[in-house]
């Protein structure tokens, strides 16, 4: 819980930055950015709520995650083409996210929830309050978040970064 909740975290700005040289800095990249990341998010905790119900929901997930580890390391989709310079440009960039990294964001998004609720129905002495989960998501989140800027960016290259990151 705690890994998929730092890979989360610190690949939205690892992408983000992938992608800036090609398209700039300007604020609707990084607006589109935020729409994406937070609407694929909100996708995979919806997957993971259908898949609690599933009796395959175990068997479907590793098929996810497996589909997802065969996309890395991650890279921007060249074949995607230039971004135009139109009102369409948001949405080209959105399916330039999807295309490129929408599949793990979207296992990693459904990774943490699916894997409190299947804790929530074992046998184990915690089971009944599996909210210390919640927890070490957080603290992945919150490192994440904070080491990018402060540790990973300044230091790495971003190959190197996409390197660890996969």
């Amino acid at each position: 819980v705690f890994l998929s909740a730092l890979l989360l975290f610190s690949v939205q700005p690892l992408f983000t930055r992938m992608v800036l040289p090609r398209l700039g800095g300007s604020p609707s990249v990084w607006s589109v950015a935020m729409v994406f990341f937070q609407s694929i998010l909100l996708a995979g905790y919806a997957y993971a709520h259908v898949l609690t119900r599933s009796r395959y929901g175990l068997v479907i997930h590793l098929c996810v995650l497996g589909a997802a580890m065969l996309t890395l390391p991650l890279a921007i989709a060249e074949r995607w083409g230039n971004p135009p310079g139109n009102a369409v440009a948001p949405f080209w960039l959105l399916g330039l996210f999807a295309v490129s990294i929408g599949l793990p964001f979207f296992a990693l998004a459904a990774n943490n929830p699916l894997l409190q609720a299947w804790f929530a129905r074992t046998p184990h002495r915690s089971a009944s309050d599996p909210y210390f989960l919640y927890a070490a998501s957080n603290i992945g989140s919150f490192i994440a978040l904070l080491s990018y800027p402060l540790v990973f960016e300044p230091v790495f290259t971003l190959r190197l970064q996409n390197f660890l990151w996969a």
